[in-house]
């Protein structure tokens, strides 16, 4: 059986998150055009549910990112697969994160994953070496929430 799922991350900015994880991670932000327009044309949102995120409409405060090689709903361009969420919430993080994603480099690659990843906009926090249990870099995302590169 394979099932479909989705982390969600709680953000302050939604649509500029996903695109850093996007990146990061090889997927696709998700297109909710075309399903924002059908609820617009049957009354079912307003406006205020909507906003404009580079040229495009979006669900106000939320954006999500697919695996690209998973199938999708073509209508709302919801993924049925791998998937992150992402949702604005008012309150900014506060602690360290109770779950986090790990980003596995190919082998001998870490330091120029680490080095893309800073490109996109994360930072390094500490580097662990466990010998030869693992090497890896803690950094956080432009959010401030922490992941591994290894």
């Amino acid at each position: 059986m394979t099932l479909s799922w989705k982390l969600v991350i709680d953000s302050r900015n939604a649509p500029a998150l996903a695109d850093f994880w996007a990146e990061a991670l090889g997927y696709e932000v998700e297109n909710p055009g075309p399903l924002i327009e059908q609820l617009l044309t049957a009354g079912h949102i307003g406006e205020e549910a909507i906003a404009e995120y580079r040229g495009h409409k979006t669900f106000r405060g939320y954006a999500a990112i697919r695996h690209p090689d998973d199938p999708f709903d073509e209508t709302s361009g919801i993924g049925r697969g791998r998937r992150l969420l992402f949702q604005d919430v008012p309150e900014a993080k506060t602690g360290k994160n109770r779950l986090h994603l790990d980003i596995h480099a190919e082998p001998g690659g870490l330091d120029a994953l680490v080095a893309r990843l800073e490109t996109l906009g994360a930072t390094r926090v500490s580097e662990v070496d466990k010998g030869p249990a693992g090497h890896w870099w803690v950094l956080r995302d432009p959010e401030g929430n922490e992941f591994c590169a290894a």
